[in-house]
């Protein structure tokens, strides 16, 4: 529990002065670092063919972060499956399959990382540097852009003082999409990995294009005259794994991997990576909007649901019922225990992380449900941008039962929330239980599709959760999955791209229409949100929304399973 506490806070004091770097670049505020990036970001946007001051509507914004996934898709697929013959593969590395290659491009452009491969044995040293750590640096930015965009348009104009109303609505602007990425990466993003990178490589993880060496291994008996150590730029790929909410590793064990995280150190760096921008995004929705109320609002919904997730995880792991079982290890880092494994299973999937330090599938049924809920809810942290848009719309769905509850037109600062978009809100709400109960239905219907290593109720939660994990933008499994199928793949790359484009681009819609509408003064009739009875509705609809609907799913997968076993051990 200590543990926890401390990467809990080291996170917060890290991420609140990050968050209000983070505001003064997404606001275009002048700054002492500009002539510094200047030099690289004005032949960037004469490559592109793009005028940085240009703003956008909302439709030209969405347009332009569709046809940015498009032009980075093409290469990067074409990388995956001609790396055998291209340079930087001193391992000899053979071509993906089609399939797999498909379902891994997918997988990095919608920032999940879900890896139905294993990295170091068949990827090669360019598709690792080029294809899988330029996505993981791209695709959050990506994410974070639209988060940004959707807070301009919900805060784009403040009743006129002198009329207690805003003017007539104008057309509606959020900005420019290639200025707001550029800048993310550059002045953002990139530093932050540099810094990681170094920290990491100073604690043993691999930074080095050579071929790995070869050592001959103490026990015979393993059959193996020799053994390959494999190695690469590892550092590098671990900084923006972590710190862009991605999760892909570089080995297939990914963080429980010695080579990827050697140390108690690298171990805890890595988890403040994990929630370190999460939580700047946080802190800047109060500096930048200019309502800090609201900004405390959003981080302590957020704080009060990481905090009862984190530690009901670390209890059921390594503190509820068969805690002193030897077997409780199996599966965990024995350098970090129990605790350390479950601490770091709670925040990959706060955060949609998806890296790990230990296999998922071997936590307590019921820590893995803790891990299940969290994905399902998507907004305890979330990830970047992501996780913002899905707390939006947890809000103004609020905002609307609200509304209802108290005989009030619902609206939302004024504007008021209608028909259309509480159309859109339906959307995404049944958008995720239909993609996710059909999918793992028609899974377990056909025999042999799944390919579970478990037949009973731990095979259904082994589908359930991959079905989730690729919808929540995650990436982590509960492995035990025959997962590189052409079936798992193609299901699961469309998963992913439902469960990133829609989430990202209908609250950024919605934003924009209620921009465009008449701003009505704020008066003692008005809904008040940044309180803390708010705050309470909100996270009740949060539960309502996630874990009553997907109450049959969880009771059939890991409470039967946790039952099941309890009544073995009885």
């Amino acid at each position: 529990m200590t543990e926890a506490l401390v990467i809990l806070l080291a996170g917060i004091a890290l991420a609140w002065p990050l968050g209000l770097y983070l505001a003064r670049l997404m606001r275009g505020t002048p700054m002492r670092i500009d002539p510094l990036f200047q030099w690289i970001e004005k032949p960037l946007y004469r490559l592109l063919g793009v005028d940085p001051g240009r703003a956008m509507s909302w439709r030209g914004y969405a347009i332009a972060f569709l046809a940015s996934n498009l032009v980075l898709a093409l290469p990067t697929l074409a990388v995956f499956m001609t790396q055998a013959w291209l340079p930087l593969n001193p391992d000899q590395v053979p071509n993906l399959r089609w399939d797999t290659a498909l379902h891994t491009l997918v997988s990095f452009l919608t920032n999940t990382n879900q890896q139905h491969y294993s990295g170091q044995a068949q990827l090669s040293y360019l598709s690792q540097m080029t294809a899988i750590t330029g996505l993981q640096v791209i695709t959050p930015m990506m994410g974070l852009a639209l988060a940004v965009a959707t807070l301009r348009a919900l805060f784009a104009r403040a009743p006129d003082p002198a009329t207690g109303a805003s003017a007539a609505p104008a057309p509606v602007t959020v900005g420019n999409y290639y200025a707001d990425v550029v800048r993310l990466c550059l002045r953002f993003l990139l530093p932050l990995c540099l810094v990681w990178t170094l920290l990491l490589a100073w604690q043993g993880v691999p930074s080095t294009l050579a071929a790995g060496p070869q050592a001959t291994p103490i026990d015979a008996s393993a059959g193996m005259a020799t053994q390959k150590i494999p190695l690469g730029p590892v550092a590098a790929m671990v900084a923006a794994k972590q710190l862009g909410a991605n999760g892909g590793g570089w080995y297939g064990p990914n963080s429980s991997f010695p080579l990827e995280n050697p140390t108690p150190l690298s171990n805890a760096l890595e988890l403040v990576g994990i929630v370190l921008v999460p939580m700047a995004v946080v802190f800047m929705i109060g500096a930048f909007t200019g309502r800090r109320r609201f900004g405390a609002l959003v981080f302590g919904c957020m704080l009060g649901m990481s905090l009862l997730s984190t530690f009901g995880t670390v209890w059921l792991e390594g503190h509820g019922a068969g805690a002193a079982s030897p077997l409780l290890m199996e599966g965990k880092e024995v350098r970090f225990g129990a605790d350390g494994t479950a601490l770091w299973a709670t925040l990959t999937t706060q955060v949609q992380n998806g890296s790990v330090n230990g296999m998922q599938d071997s936590m307590s049924p019921l820590a893995g449900m803790a891990s299940l809920v969290n994905m399902l809810v998507g907004a305890i942290w979330g990830g970047i941008g992501c996780g913002l848009q899905q707390f939006l719309v947890y809000l103004l769905l609020a905002v609307f039962l609200a509304g209802l509850m108290t005989g009030r037109t619902p609206e939302l600062f004024g504007r008021k929330l209608e028909t259309p978009q509480v159309r859109l809100l339906a959307l995404l709400v049944l958008l995720q239980p239909i993609t996710l109960l059909g999918m793992t239905a028609l899974t377990l219907a056909i025999p042999g599709l799944a390919g579970t290593s478990n037949p009973g109720f731990h095979g259904i939660t082994q589908v359930f959760y991959e079905f989730t994990s690729a919808y929540a933008n995650n990436g982590s499994g509960f492995e035990g999955l025959a997962d590189n199928t052409v079936w798992w793949n193609l299901s699961c790359a469309l998963v992913l791209a439902l469960g990133r484009f829609p989430v990202l681009i209908v609250p950024l819609a919605i934003a924009a229409q209620l921009a465009g509408k008449r701003q009505a003064p704020q008066g003692a009739g008005s809904l008040q949100i940044e309180t803390p009875t708010f705050a309470l509705t909100l996270v009740c609809v949060i539960v309502v929304l996630t874990v009553l609907q997907f109450m049959p799913a969880l009771v059939l997968g890991p409470v039967a399973d946790h039952l099941g076993l309890a009544l073995q051990g009885a």
